[in-house]
């Protein structure tokens, strides 16, 4: 591991002008980061520690939505009684990932920060245009089982890790930042990035900004969400393939629906349309699987992860099924 320097923040804004400098990065709740620093992946001249600062709670907003602060820690926020009532799909993501341990140390923002587990971009005696930009992607050709296959480019197929990001895209989460110019914030969907022909940047967070906090505009079918995750392991695995998903069935018409895959892009892949598909349609098998058809058309998997786009249509499929309930 490279030594840096340890600052502690006393405000946001004496973090900004640290984090202001290049070579320097943000310590939450160190989850993802230490573990790039001991990989050798993440190289910081210099961590600025912000676990003192009070980015707030979790706070009902006017619209029955939530305002979450950036340092809210993954356990509280699952075990909130507002998240579980009012969106149990990203209650039920958070408790579907990691160990209870790592989720009572994960931050909100520094979770939406994690970057991807491939196993190219991990070790750095191999090329990763991630990590190396130009040196190319070994994945494309080898170790791609657990990859990208929507949104992919020629220069990287990594995929997003989380679980709590694909149940925010799903609710359509704003994403809120400061910056020593002002504060600003991003719909999630575009505070995300595909790899094109940068895959360096995950996101388009600007230069030493900080999240503050995440929004979730309010949903009245909110409460009808859930959130599935195939993976390897019953537990503290990474998803193979994950649905958010919410459902407003009246008369056995789907009125409105929110969706979002995650393990299959570099970002959690709204699945606009699928939903779009959905809108006004009867609720029936056949439309759910018209649906994850119409969505997954698009799919450019590897040999090695072809499965994943009829795992992916299983997974859809049931979790709408699973939410219809009696409405079939």
């Amino acid at each position: 591991m490279k030594t840096f320097e340890y600052e502690r923040a006393t405000s946001v804004r004496s973090a900004l002008t640290s984090l202001g400098t290049p070579g320097t990065k943000p310590l939450a709740g160190g989850t993802n980061l230490v573990d790039l620093l001991k990989l050798g992946v993440e190289r910081p001249d210099l961590l600025v520690d912000i676990n003192r600062l009070d980015f707030g709670g979790i706070e009902p907003t006017d619209d029955g939505g939530l305002l979450i602060g950036a340092g809210v820690r993954n356990s509280d926020l699952a075990a909130d009684l507002l998240v579980r009532t009012r969106f149990p799909l990203l209650a039920k993501a958070l408790l579907s990932a990691a160990s209870g341990q790592l989720r009572n140390m994960a931050s909100t923002g520094g979770n939406l920060l994690q970057r991807t587990r491939c196993t190219y971009f991990m070790d750095t005696t191999k090329p990763c245009n991630k990590r190396d930009p130009g040196s190319g992607c070994p994945a494309i050709p080898g170790a791609s089982r657990e990859l990208g296959i929507l949104g992919v480019s020629n220069d990287c197929i990594a995929t997003h890790p989380g679980d709590m990001a694909v149940a925010l895209t799903a609710l359509g989460a704003i994403i809120h930042v400061d910056t020593l110019d002002g504060p600003t914030s991003f719909e999630i969907g575009e505070f995300y990035r595909l790899p094109g022909a940068d895959p360096t940047r995950d996101t388009n967070l600007p230069a030493g900004a900080l999240i503050t906090a995440v929004e979730i505009p309010g949903l009245p079918f909110g409460a009808v969400s859930t959130y599935r995750k195939a993976r390897d392991r019953a537990s503290y695995a990474f998803g193979l393939v994950t649905v958010a998903a919410a459902l407003d069935v009246e008369d056995g018409i789907v009125r409105d629906v929110r969706i979002a895959l995650g393990g299959v892009s570099h970002k959690p892949w709204r699945a606009s349309i699928a939903e779009e598909s959905l809108r006004g349609k009867l609720v029936t098998a056949r439309s759910f699987e018209a649906a994850a058809d119409a969505e997954l058309a698009a799919a450019t998997p590897t040999e090695q992860n072809a499965f994943k786009v009829a795992l992916a249509k299983r997974m859809l499929v049931g979790t709408l099924h699973e939410l219809a309930g009696g409405h079939e």
